[in-house]
């Protein structure tokens, strides 16, 4: 029978100790936590996803280690907020409760949108690779981001080739900091819009035969879609800063043509 006295010893604190090596680390915490969250649908208010989340801060050189349970903790608080919106809160208390003077977090997640075909107007769910990428230090920033799969026809197959012309998925990535909101839908309707055609994920006969069509009428290089898209970037005055990328995934090679273009950061 143990003493009423008796008393466990306390478990001891090994990340909290004091570090000699006077080494700044500029982030560490967790990496691909699937979690599930609410973000915001310009047609049906909020959308139900599942992100892959990473969580870090950066450690001061006085810490050993930082406390990797406490990520998901303060994670956990707002799980069932619109998580868009909580971020700056989600970040303070990061900062506040890891004892940190930077605080960053990076989701990706699906994000489904119903698309009618454009003939046949069948209409099914195509989904897209979305991303928030956030960071407090003295300042909030906040980057919103797609991936949004286009199908791109070759100008200079189509010009040199009697009939015919070699087209591919390609992959366009479009991220922008706001100085008001942007939904998904708008960065993802304006990346489809300088692409040779959409990509559906149901198509009958008719619409297929208007998808291959189309995008013999549009032929794209990376570098189209990465000028088209620039134009209409800088006509939209919430945009502060944005990252353009384009990949062609090639049919003929075994290798993919890329293009990237980073804008100045507006005043």
């Amino acid at each position: 029978m143990k003493k009423a006295d008796s008393i466990s010893p306390p478990i001891p604190d090994l990340q909290s100790q004091s570090d000699p090596r006077s080494v700044t680390i500029d982030k560490v915490g967790i990496k691909g936590l699937k979690y599930p969250i609410i973000v915001d649908d310009q047609v049906n208010g909020t959308q139900q996803t599942v992100a892959e989340i990473d969580l870090y801060v950066e450690l001061p050189h006085h810490y050993r280690g930082t406390h990797m349970s406490r990520f998901v903790e303060i994670l956990h608080h707002y799980h069932q907020d619109n998580l868009i919106h909580k971020l700056p809160e989600l970040l303070t208390e990061m900062k506040a409760k890891l004892k940190a003077d930077a605080a960053y977090v990076q989701l990706r997640f699906p994000y489904f949108i119903k698309k009618k075909a454009p003939v046949s107007k069948v209409a099914s769910y195509l989904d897209y690779t979305c991303l928030f990428d956030a960071a407090l230090k003295q300042d909030y920033e906040f980057w919103i981001g797609v991936v949004v799969p286009v199908t791109t026809l070759c100008p200079c197959s189509k010009e040199i080739s009697r009939y015919g012309a070699h087209n591919q998925r390609s992959h366009v990535t479009l991220q922008v900091r706001y100085s008001s909101f942007i939904w998904l839908e708008e960065l993802i309707g304006w990346v489809e819009s300088v692409s040779s055609c959409d990509i559906y994920a149901l198509l009958k006969r008719v619409d297929e035969q208007y998808v291959t069509e189309h995008a013999y009428e549009h032929p794209m290089f990376v570098e189209d879609i990465i000028r088209e898209l620039t134009l209409k970037l800088e006509k939209d005055t919430r945009i502060i800063e944005y990252r353009i990328e384009s990949e062609n995934i090639e049919s003929i090679h075994n290798h993919s043509a890329y293009a990237l273009k980073t804008s100045a950061r507006r005043s």
